[in-house]
């Protein structure tokens, strides 16, 4: 029987060959159709599973507090293993979150935002502990960058994540440069990992090539490896059976199948995940952003006057080419860049589904709807800005440094 590592090769493999499938992958995001990606077929080509209005309701009533509206709009629409997690929290056992960021730019743009500002909600929902895993390495591997910088990058863009708001006393981020030096439990899994993937599943699922690099073949171990409570014994008082749940889009799931077949000949407990659907890039959705393309997103260093260019002038139009055609035929809600940042950001879901209703029907033109994402934007990024100025070096070096979490198992 195929292990899910080898499924996941045989998927890449298919989908670098079939013209009508959508390349999802940890690098590349790419989509025929100018609604983006089909997360429907995604769902059945990887194996997950939906996360439907039952689970949804199961949270809801666990919890006793509403939803996400990243849930209620299926921005997070796929899961593995959810339920587990909830059996847990039924049972008043505990769990942790596990997310990741790798640094290879100064400044985040808001799509890196999305996983970080529901890992927030998780984890003040559920009460747990997080570990946020920067990859310095990863992007040294990758990048023209050097492994300094890389390094650097991590703790500016600790500073970012800082100012999401995450519990301090119940939040480690660490810099895999850092980190993996001083942990002997985290190497030691690391090592673990390594044993049991061929290098012919990490080709496969990766789409390495003899020409690479052995450090990037053998990066995904380390991506993996924070997938264990083990990996963290300051945390977790050295035990081996704390669940772990990561929220993530969905073209990290290679990483994560890869774990999940390698987790019971460990005998450890398989990670969750929950995955997002992709933040697209303001000229529409074939694809995500780039850090390196400054047009391509929003950035959070941006300034009011760059957000509202920004917006203006290169936000796909889902409108007519005319008022009159617009006024009578209305617009695409579907590829509207302008309408799906909307979708991210506004939380109003009455006042959402009127700007949809009258965009749609033509009494809202472009232009219009273009200064409501930019009124909506203006104030998210420059609150994030505010708070950002606020973390200094030292209360980074406070979140990265490694220590007991303020949580008991």
């Amino acid at each position: 029987m195929a292990s899910e590592a080898d499924k996941v090769a045989e998927e890449v493999q298919k989908s670098s060959i079939d013209d009508d499938e959508d390349i999802v992958n940890p690098w590349d995001v790419v989509s025929s159709s100018a609604k983006g990606v089909d997360y429907s077929k995604l769902i059945k080509r990887f194996g997950s599973t939906e996360i439907d209005k039952e689970l949804i309701d199961r949270m809801v009533k666990l919890t006793g507090k509403p939803t996400h509206h990243f849930l209620r709009r299926g921005i997070f629409f796929s899961h593995r293993d959810m339920h587990q997690i909830l059996d847990l929290v039924e049972k008043k056992k505990g769990f942790y979150l596990y997310t990741g960021r790798g640094p290879s730019s100064e400044s985040m743009h808001l799509g890196h935002l999305i996983p970080f500002i529901f890992t927030k909600w998780l984890q003040d929902t559920f009460d747990v502990p997080l570990v946020i895993q920067m990859t310095d390495d990863e992007k040294f591997l990758w990048k023209d960058l050097t492994i300094e910088e890389t390094n650097q990058l991590a703790h500016e863009n600790a500073k970012d994540i800082i100012a999401c708001g995450f519990d301090k006393d119940k939040t480690f981020i660490f810099s895999d440069v850092e980190y993996i030096s001083e942990s002997t439990e985290f190497y030691k899994m690391m090592c673990k990992i390594q044993k049991l993937v061929t290098f012919n599943q990490v080709k496969g699922i990766f789409g390495f090539t003899d020409s690479d690099s052995i450090g990037k073949i053998s990066f995904p171990a380390i991506q993996a490896t924070p997938s264990f409570s083990s990996a963290f014994p300051q945390i977790f008082k050295g035990k081996k059976d704390v669940p772990c749940l990561i929220p993530c889009a969905i073209d990290q799931d290679p990483y994560f199948r890869m774990t999940r077949d390698v987790a019971p000949r460990l005998g450890l407990l398989k990670p969750a995940l929950l995955h997002s659907t992709f933040f697209p890039a303001l000229q529409g959705a074939h694809g995500k952003m780039s850090a390196s393309d400054p047009n391509s997103s929003i950035f959070l260093t941006d300034s009011d006057d760059q957000i509202k260019t920004k917006i203006n002038k290169y936000a796909f139009s889902g409108g007519k080419p005319t008022e009159e055609e617009h006024r009578k035929y209305g617009g695409n809600c579907d590829i509207d860049v302008s309408y799906q940042y909307l979708n991210f950001f506004m939380e109003d879901d009455d006042k959402l589904a009127d700007i949809k209703s009258r965009y749609s029907s033509g009494k809202m033109l472009t232009g219009e709807l273009k200064q409501e994402l930019t009124t909506v934007l203006q104030k998210l990024v420059g609150e994030h800005r505010e708070r950002r100025l606020k973390v200094t070096d030292d209360i980074v070096n406070e979140y990265m440094k490694s220590r007991k979490l303020k949580f008991d198992y």
